[in-house]
């Protein structure tokens, strides 16, 4: 009877494991149809997406343009908040690229901009291209070392506008002198891996 009732209980955890990662997961409804190669590309945000940190030509976006073999434009400027990146949306939708890399959020955390503040500007960003016909590739980023909400707020919004999300990036590379150049950006080898991780969240998505 004892092993039956452990039995029992190991079988009900997997089936309540099987239940969250399912509930998880959601459906990518605003992605291009067109394969890789044949999409414009653009990437929008602070310092990660214009490569603070790196040499030059070995930043993501750099990284991620010679491995799709598409050029894409970088949008990325150092400092920015998410306030900054939606008054200045109106460089990127004028180029109307297929799919758009967004990458902002740190700096508001660092600023103390209030997490609603920061998320309705984002969710506003991203309807805004989509509605251009954008589709949107949102990268998530720590809003803290602890007791950050930013990683459920980052679901939450990539949930409701169906876009491709990339958890985390710097997830394991911070604090580490191997992958980061100071504190919040990354070196060569680092954002080496941060292109590995969009590259296979986005080739993940365009399957």
């Amino acid at each position: 009877m004892k092993y039956i009732l452990i039995l029992f209980v190991v079988v009900l955890s997997l089936g309540l494991m099987f239940w969250w990662w399912s509930n998880r997961s959601y459906p990518i409804v605003n992605k291009p149809t067109k394969p890789l190669k044949e999409l414009k590309i653009a990437s929008v945000g602070d310092s990660l997406v214009e490569g603070q940190g790196a040499t030059n030509g070995n930043d993501f976006v750099s990284l991620l343009s010679k491995k799709w073999g598409v050029p894409i434009a970088n949008y990325g400027i150092g400092g920015n908040t998410s306030a900054q990146v939606l008054a200045r949306l109106s460089d990127v939708t004028e180029e109307k690229p297929d799919l758009v890399i967004l990458l902002v959020g740190g700096n508001d955390a660092l600023q103390k901009v209030p997490v609603e503040t920061t998320f309705a500007n984002i969710r506003t960003i991203i309807q805004t291209l989509q509605k251009n016909g954008s589709a949107v590739a949102l990268i998530g980023v720590q809003g803290g070392l602890i007791g950050s909400s930013y990683q459920s707020k980052f679901e939450a919004v990539a949930r409701e506008t169906g876009s491709i999300y990339i958890d985390d990036i710097l997830d394991g590379l911070i604090g580490d002198t191997r992958y980061m150049s100071d504190y919040v950006h990354p070196n060569n080898t680092g954002y080496q891996e941060v292109a590995k991780r969009v590259s296979a969240g986005v080739e993940k998505a365009l399957e």
